[in-house]
């Protein structure tokens, strides 16, 4: 048996991982556009490669966002279909959540370590949260607590509001707004994107605890389209 994981946030990403935790196979895309057209080709070949059919998998991760409307339901809407049909659970995680734990691991960061992760709003913006490192979960997953946000703002407040004080900055956001977060600790080795490994890997861990993980988007604000207002009929 296996889980499928998979992020659209930033990325289109998928992975396959055993129940150990242990990645069997991995596809990434940076892509912003055709995350429909890219995702089930790429679930496709991760479960070919590993000599698995849809039938194998126990359960499905999905990384929840935050992240732009369009983009983030595709994931979320693949997930919780194929979930459906195959009669199997679907848990969700912040995607910031992902890099926060994959930046401890990568980093080997000690417990009590601060963690600010900023990934790309756009419009001069970031999703931001700021993280505790907590001790070593089941399957190899550090464990991260939020300590502030998940929110969205200017990455200049988000600095002014000592977000970043003693903490490892990582994300997009580090880069794309680099002027905001020039005094910032910003390791050039530091994950940029979430890996869907470490979303199941999360999932699987907290679910054990016995915490309950809904797939619900995390849009922290409205959709740039919006609907027209309705036209107010004229009276004469």
């Amino acid at each position: 048996m296996a889980v499928l994981a998979l992020d659209t946030s930033a990325a289109v990403a998928v992975a396959l991982l055993d129940n150990l935790g242990s990645q069997l196979a991995a596809r990434r895309v940076v892509e912003q556009r055709r995350h429909a057209e890219l995702l089930a080709p790429m679930i496709e070949e991760v479960l070919a490669e590993a000599g698995l059919t849809p039938a194998d998998l126990r359960a499905i991760v999905v990384g929840t966002g935050p992240a732009p409307f369009t983009g983030l339901r595709v994931g979320l809407v693949t997930a919780q279909t194929m979930a459906h049909a195959l009669g199997i659970p679907v848990f969700g995680i912040s995607s910031l959540d992902a890099i926060a734990a994959e930046t401890a691991d990568v980093l080997d960061l000690p417990h009590g370590a601060h963690v600010l992760v900023a990934t790309d709003a756009r419009r001069g913006e970031v999703y931001y949260a700021r993280y505790t490192v907590d001790d070593v979960e089941v399957l190899g997953a550090r464990a991260v607590h939020t300590t502030a946000g998940p929110a969205v703002a200017l990455a200049s407040d988000v600095v002014a509001a000592g977000h970043a004080q003693d903490a490892i900055v990582v994300g997009q956001g580090t880069e794309l707004y680099g002027e905001a977060f020039a005094e910032a600790n910003t390791p050039d080795d530091a994950p940029c994107l979430p890996d869907p490994a470490y979303l199941a890997r999360l999932a699987l861990a907290r679910v054990a605890a016995g915490e309950d993980l809904p797939s619900e988007p995390l849009y922290l604000r409205r959709p740039d389209a919006q609907e027209p207002p309705a036209r107010k009929r004229a009276t004469g």
